[in-house]
């Protein structure tokens, strides 16, 4: 059981993590690049989606580069003030920081509280607070990717292997919490196919 000062101490690690966590997720970069580049608002053109993937299509491979450092920059970053700010056996304090992010990323304070789906910043949260199952989830993307020359199914596979890998690899408790961060994802994709039923495709990028 902890002390009244050690209680104390987690409550303000907890805040401090989820708040930074928070600011660093709603970091916008991808409109922010897709601005600089070709002025354009990723949340009015293709999928509407203001992510890799979607300024990858709209932009270009090389353009959306940054896009996707900054993304995966900004879970690893709310992961790893987690661990920072964590005291002893409070492993889930990464898990708080790349929430965090992941709830910044979909809800960014800095641009309207219109995100993205926050896969990019999972994954980098889960290269700080799981790097052996992650990185072996990479394995299987690459392989997967290479088998079928699609990033897409490639992507799939190595977020269906990531939760498998990781009970072996960190035990049960640990990939519970991961599930709950991949539920989150799962709640935004399923917000973002009633937005498209409800508001109909998105203006091209081109018109």
């Amino acid at each position: 059981m902890l002390s009244p000062m050690s209680l104390g101490a987690t409550i303000v690690a907890v805040v401090a993590t989820s708040a930074v966590g928070y600011l660093v997720g709603s970091v916008p970069v991808a409109n922010l690049v897709a601005a600089r580049r070709a002025d354009l608002d990723l949340r009015t053109v293709g999928d509407r989606n203001p992510g890799y993937w979607n300024a990858k299509e709209t932009l270009g491979r090389r353009r959306a580069v940054p896009v996707f450092v900054g993304d995966v920059a900004k879970g690893a970053a709310g992961a790893g003030l987690g661990i920072v700010l964590a005291g002893d056996g409070q492993w889930w304090m990464a898990y708080i920081g790349a929430g965090a992010a992941m709830v910044g990323h979909a809800f960014p304070v800095f641009a309207g509280f219109r995100g993205g789906r926050s896969v990019l910043a999972f994954v980098g949260g889960a290269l700080v607070f799981t790097p052996v199952a992650a990185l072996i989830a990479v394995g299987v993307l690459i392989l997967a990717m290479i088998g079928t020359r699609s990033f897409a199914v490639g992507a799939r596979a190595g977020i269906v292997a990531l939760p498998f890998v990781q009970i072996v690899v960190d035990g049960p408790y640990r990939t519970a919490a991961t599930g709950a961060l991949m539920t989150f994802i799962g709640l935004r994709f399923v917000q973002a196919a009633m937005a498209s039923r409800t508001h109909g495709p998105a203006i091209s990028g081109d018109g």
